[in-house]
């Protein structure tokens, strides 16, 4: 299954980032994962939210620069060599992996782990056939 994602393109500048946290507070946004990837002239927010079309719009509303995306999220197991094992499996099938990042969990036995994918059916695919847990909806508890 597939989860939407929202970014946000930042400009590089001192404050930027703080904005949009602010803008999601202000509107009980709640951020489950998030990865910040830096340009020499902008940034680029990854979000997964409780939200996202909401979040997109109050976002786009407060004068962001904001796109919705769809990503995977997948367990992996908490262990050294977990993530190589799912890695492994994308190779095995010719998969790109265009961009990934982790989230916060809880205590537990798996980690999470969230894929951007060029062709993600391909990558669904090949997840389930290497036996990977792909979660349909984020919830880091």
């Amino acid at each position: 299954m597939e989860v939407a994602q929202v970014s946000v393109f930042l400009e590089n500048r001192s404050g930027g980032l703080v904005e949009v946290v602010d803008v999601l507070a202000r509107n009980a946004i709640d951020m489950k994962a998030l990865s910040l990837a830096d340009m020499a002239d902008f940034g680029i927010l990854r979000l997964i939210v409780d939200d996202p079309e909401r979040t997109r719009v109050i976002l786009k509303e407060a004068g962001f620069t904001v796109d919705k995306t769809r990503v995977v999220a997948v367990e992996v197991p908490d262990r050294p060599g977990g993530l190589g094992e799912t890695l492994h499996a994308l190779r095995r099938n010719g998969i790109n992996v265009e961009y990934m990042y982790s989230a916060a969990r809880r205590k537990g036995e798996s980690a999470i782990i969230i894929f951007r994918f060029d062709e993600i059916g391909r990558a669904l695919d090949a997840l389930h056939g290497a036996g990977v847990t792909v979660l349909d909806r984020f919830d880091p508890l």
